[in-house]
């Protein structure tokens, strides 16, 4: 008899971990960070070879959870980007 995984298990949002933004179940890595290197080209493939614990369920888990929610997760993704080069605008000021 095959055993089925319910792929709505294989992301969680909880607000202690991550800022409560969505990850993979079990650990640390958003679906954010997924999303942003399969944008930069990495393949799921290449994901999971340089995250050996993740499987390439989960990764295509976490893809699908960006493209179901792909406006919320870009507009999170530029802002934390903006806040990097603010941060980087600061300092090089010296006012950091």
């Amino acid at each position: 008899m095959a055993i089925f995984t319910d792929i709505g298990t294989l992301i969680v949002s909880t607000p202690e971990i991550c800022g409560g933004r969505p990850r993979i179940a079990g650990h640390r890595i958003t679906v954010e960070l997924i999303a942003v290197e399969h944008k930069a080209g990495i393949t799921p493939e290449e994901i999971v070879k340089e995250r050996p614990q993740l499987t390439l369920a989960q990764v295509h888990a976490a893809l699908a959870y960006y493209y179901a929610n792909q406006a919320e997760i870009d507009a999170s993704i530029a802002a934390e980007e903006a806040e990097w080069e603010r941060l980087k605008a600061e300092d090089k000021a010296g006012k950091l």
